[in-house]
């Protein structure tokens, strides 16, 4: 498995993770995120559709697609912006820049995998 895989494969499981808290424990990542419990089924979608964006991540990774593995970083890298722009607008905790930079950093990771190549 190449080094950009690799940094694929990881932020697919970091999306697992993610996606199964949200599905399973919708308020346990609320309150880790500083927001009001909520019995609304929304974030019970997000989180499938993590899951669903996990094993992509992780099938391209196995499968060494490397055109998925560039897309990837500029989608990754734009978490940011957004993540960024809802707390500045006031629509989400602070809290949700963490998520924005756990992208970049997985995008920069990488990026640079692909450039070693």
């Amino acid at each position: 498995m190449s080094k950009a895989a690799k940094s694929v494969l990881v932020f697919g499981i970091y999306l697992v993770l993610n996606g199964i808290g949200f599905l399973l424990m919708p308020n346990t990542m609320f309150g880790l995120l500083g927001l009001p419990p909520t019995n609304e089924p929304w974030i019970q979608v997000v989180g499938m559709l993590l899951l669903f964006l996990a094993y992509y991540y992780i099938m391209s990774a196995r499968n060494e697609l490397t055109i998925l593995f560039r897309w990837s970083v500029y989608a990754r890298a734009t978490v940011i912006i957004f993540f960024s722009a809802f707390v500045v607008l006031g629509i989400a905790p602070a809290i949700l820049i963490m998520f924005g930079v756990i992208d970049l950093l997985g995008a920069i990771w990488t990026a640079l995998a692909l450039k070693t190549k």
